[in-house]
């Protein structure tokens, strides 16, 4: 059983009685002073108004404590480990916060002409320069604002790439091992995601390519390493045949945190990735703010890029908008320029020593949780895996202990479960990604805890059933809430 009365390492914050905001409030409290108006009021038909939204009138200590109490109800990479498999929930180091506060950063106008922005333009003109040499690629664009947006920006290159060559193509091909957005980008730009399986070993057939990929294809989308934590080995191989069909490789470069300073992608075969900077560069990622999604290219697809783009003649940065094969803009200004900042401030102090060896750390504390956890939980794929593991809940079954189960006890234990249920051809998946920012020690009690749950699955998995049981909310009924939805507060 796990020590400390079945809680484990995790430590248990007030959890504060907190009722509804419209329970809270009074009647004709007031949070702020607002001057008298010294504009005449409108006349506005009352009718075309409708009813005022229920808002409850509160002060503004009753607002301070509710967010305050809510707050302390919340987990995030600073609480504790947060090994969500794909998402790369690593430690973002405050000193980027800091810089990205600055005044000259944080308070500098998007539409200032260049001569008078040179700063702002020479981060970014940087930045996009650090991207390319670590991926190994030729050009890239900072507007996407999000790995999704990254994706689709790199399809639109596509579909301009081949329409400048007067092809005709309608389809992608898209590995079943692909994240789940591949599949959505592709058809918003018009083209039919074509699935192919992996083989046995969680890998691409390159033989299956070459049948698959005809005159109407347009590339294939290849997230590597794959969402089974696997490097596709023969990537090469496979962009070998695409190309010789006139087709583009994609890279999803949602896992570039296992390969910086050590692949180039170049080299592998890809035309177009995107990255996800709040995920391998450490920026905020999801609910914590803003993402972004550069786009890197080939010398080829240069020419599409999204404009404005930021050049350097020697002297000067400029925002280049003279660019008639450009996709043009895919965002407001430059993107989210202060998600960008902290990325570039983690790229300049981590350097490229410590940036090839944050992956090496990754892809190390991976393969050290798969190793001490083999026995305990089934290993979906038996091999050396890149910076993730996925385990499955097949040993638990027999119990009737779910994935489910196993991700609700890790709360009680002071952990932010993974991924689970992802990636989808791995039933009952449970996917680990430790990142390189967890100690030994850290992982070795993360570890100790994985496999007293699976001993409580034996021998009490109605604990596992009835988890979580130390917090404010206690296990949802999901398909209630899926049915029966409560979209809007108040009565």
């Amino acid at each position: 059983m796990i020590p400390g009365n079945q809680i484990g390492p995790g430590r248990s914050g007030l959890i504060m009685e907190e009722p509804l905001l419209w329970e809270r409030g009074a009647k004709g409290r007031c949070g702020m002073s607002i001057p008298e108006s010294d504009v005449p009021p409108a006349q506005i038909d009352d009718s075309l108004l409708g009813e005022g939204p229920n808002f409850p009138d509160l002060s503004e200590v009753d607002v301070v404590r509710h967010y305050t109490h809510l707050s302390l109800w919340n987990f995030g990479v600073d609480t504790g480990m947060y090994p969500l498999g794909s998402c790369t929930m690593k430690y973002n180091p405050k000193i980027n916060e800091q810089i990205a506060a600055m005044p000259g950063f944080a308070e500098a106008h998007p539409m200032l002409p260049d001569e008078l922005c040179q700063g702002t333009l020479r981060l970014i003109y940087e930045m996009q320069q650090a991207l390319c040499t670590i991926s190994g690629l030729d050009a890239a664009t900072l507007q996407p604002a999000a790995g999704a947006h990254g994706e689709l920006t790199g399809m639109f290159l596509f579909a301009a790439y081949h329409k400048s060559k007067g092809n005709k193509k309608s389809k992608i091909l898209m590995p079943d091992t692909a994240h789940g957005t591949n599949p959505a980008s592709a058809a918003l730009c018009g083209f039919k995601p074509v699935k192919i399986a992996v083989n046995e070993n969680g890998l691409l057939n390159a033989d299956e390519v070459r049948e698959l990929m005809d005159d109407e294809t347009a590339g294939i989308m290849i997230t590597n390493p794959n969402t089974l934590g696997l490097f596709e080995s023969n990537i090469r191989e496979i962009a070998d045949i695409v190309h010789e069909k006139g087709g583009l490789v994609y890279g999803d470069g949602a896992n570039m945190n296992a390969m910086m300073g050590i692949t180039d992608m170049k080299k592998c075969g890809v035309d177009v990735m995107h990255w996800n900077v709040h995920k391998t560069l450490s920026t905020p990622h999801g609910g914590g703010g803003p993402g972004a999604g550069p786009v890197c290219v080939v010398k080829e697809l240069e020419k599409f890029l999204p404009s404005p783009h930021i050049t350097f003649d020697g002297k000067m940065y400029h925002r280049r908008t003279d660019l008639p094969d450009s996709l043009g803009r895919v965002h407001s200004f430059h993107g989210n320029f202060g998600v960008l900042i902290k990325a570039y401030s983690y790229v300049l102090s981590m350097g490229e020593e410590y940036l090839r060896r944050a992956s090496e750390l990754a892809v190390l504390n991976a393969n050290y949780i798969k190793e001490k956890l083999r026995g305990y939980y089934y290993l979906a794929q038996d091999a050396v895996c890149m910076h993730e593991v996925v385990f499955s809940d097949k040993f638990q079954t027999e119990y009737k202990v779910s994935t489910l189960d196993i991700a609700k006890r890790l709360m009680d234990c002071g952990y932010h479960p993974p991924t689970i249920y992802f990636p989808l051809i791995v039933h009952g998946a449970i996917m680990i990604e430790p990142t390189e920012t967890e100690s030994l020690e850290d992982l070795d009690e993360f570890i100790e805890v994985m496999k007293a749950i699976a001993e409580e699955a034996k021998t009490d998995p109605d604990l596992l059933h009835n988890s979580p049981q130390r917090y404010k909310v206690r296990r949802l009924d999901e398909t209630a809430a899926a049915r029966n939805p409560r979209l809007t507060g108040g009565q």
